[in-house]
């Protein structure tokens, strides 16, 4: 057996054995916190000889970085990063236990099978196989398993990146999550997507006040009602389409591969030959806000003087402080707007040298297969990363199959990941990691 057939077997191992180490992330303190799976990955590097740094910045909320270094020392490092945190899982609700790392039916089962313990673990494997055959990567790589990021980074990368900058010194450009995965077009060809951009995040708090009094009572000023409005019209309101560079080379690119005319009054059409693809890439489209959240009251025969709403923004890069207008215009004057969160989109430009070897490298793995860009509708740790100056990608491959919703599975119930793309993704980052 080759080192990476080794490899892709024991990613298939490692994958499952984080899988079995809970390390849910409610975004407070209450969870278990990722200590043990820190712990996981620095024992699997140290038995191959290569030196971890441990980073708790809170008891519990533990990130992993180690320095690998490569064949040419002049040349700017690259940072490969994953999470280990996970979201909250009900097992009740699941066919399989979702800290069991069950495999069956072709796939490893459980919470972050594709959130994201799949790529800590092949980025874990094909370290270990390339160390052990002497074979280091093209430049220096800063490998980063880290805390928080279903939290916001705030205890993982955004820590790093404010207390400890030097832990990717001459990193320019890096690579995560989100990227690299498989959609099958009719033709039965494949392409692959590569995250060269995210929305950007906005939570607003939405607080209104009124008169307090017995519900058996008329009451003009019912906060709960002067909100409940106001949420509506946010929850229904549409904003215009909005193309950034990355979403137009997307359709562009998709309308090539399909002979099909790109129409940017109406690029959505396209999608729909590429169903695992639609959810996804249709939230790119537009900047969305989510009502999520709504609190008021503390008994049912009480009108209460003050009612809260939360609302999840994401808008398209370069736009903030358009989205963020048009946004204070659609609540109104008579509601207080704050703003509770807050991270930047990014863009990338996807034509370069690090692309490059990405196709390349599927390409070896899955000939005749096509690689475009495309905007990711949520966020990752490249934000905090990308505060450093780095260009940042997601690319955590898989090849999957056709029909398997991918996009579905981050943060649902019965999240797996096929146990064939996992050893494929490990074959594809060996080969990277030549090229990179």
């Amino acid at each position: 057996m080759t080192g990476i057939d080794t490899a892709a077997d024991e990613a298939v191992v490692f994958c499952r054995d984080l899988m079995r180490i809970d390390t849910t992330n409610p975004g407070d303190d209450s969870g278990p916190g990722e200590r043990r799976a820190a712990e996981y990955i620095a024992e699997r590097l140290a038995e191959v000889g290569l030196g971890t740094e441990l980073f708790e910045p809170r008891a519990g909320r533990t990130s992993v970085v180690a320095r690998w270094e490569g064949t040419a020392p002049d040349r700017a490092a690259l940072l490969v990063h994953a999470h280990t945190d996970v979201v909250p899982a009900e097992p009740a609700m699941w066919r399989y236990h979702p800290f069991g790392g069950e495999i069956a039916d072709g796939y490893l089962w459980g919470r972050g099978a594709v959130d994201m313990k799949y790529f800590a673990a092949q980025m874990l494997a094909v370290t270990r196989a390339r160390i052990r055959a002497g074979r280091p990567p093209a430049r220096d790589i800063v490998l980063a398993f880290l805390a928080d990021e279903e939290g916001g980074g705030h205890l993982g990368a955004r820590w790093l990146v404010d207390n400890h900058p030097d832990l990717f010194d001459g990193c320019t450009e890096a690579v995560g999550e989100v990227g690299g995965y498989s959609a099958a077009l009719p033709s039965g060809r494949r392409l692959y997507v590569v995250e060269t951009a995210e929305k950007g995040v906005l939570w607003f708090r939405l607080t209104a006040t009124g008169t307090a009094g017995h519900g058996s009572m008329l009451n003009p000023r019912n906060s709960v009602t002067e909100l409940a409005e106001v949420v509506h019209r946010i929850g229904r309101h549409e904003f215009p389409a909005r193309l950034t560079p990355t979403t137009r080379m997307f359709f562009e690119a998709l309308a090539a591969e399909l002979g099909e005319t790109f129409d940017p009054a109406d690029p959505a059409p396209l999608l729909k030959t590429v169903a695992p693809l639609e959810r996804m890439v249709g939230a790119t489209l537009r900047d969305i806000a989510s009502p999520t959240r709504f609190d008021a009251g503390y008994k049912t025969n009480v009108i209460p003087s003050e009612a809260t709403a939360e609302i999840d923004c994401r808008f398209v890069p370069g736009l903030e402080e358009q989205f963020e207008a048009e946004f204070r215009a659609l609540v109104g004057p008579d509601i207080r707007c704050e703003v509770v969160f807050r991270l930047p989109a990014v863009e990338t430009p996807f034509p370069a040298p690090l692309t490059a070897a990405m196709a390349a490298s599927l390409a070896i793995e899955d000939p005749g297969c096509g690689v475009i860009p495309y905007l990711l509708p949520a966020g990752t740790d490249a934000k905090h990363f990308s505060r450093l100056g780095m260009a940042c990608y997601g690319f955590a491959p898989l090849r999957l199959p056709d029909d398997f919703d991918f996009p579905a599975a981050f943060h649902g119930v019965d999240e797996r990941v096929p146990v064939d793309a996992v050893r494929f993704g490990a074959r594809v980052l060996h080969t990277f990691f030549d090229r990179c």
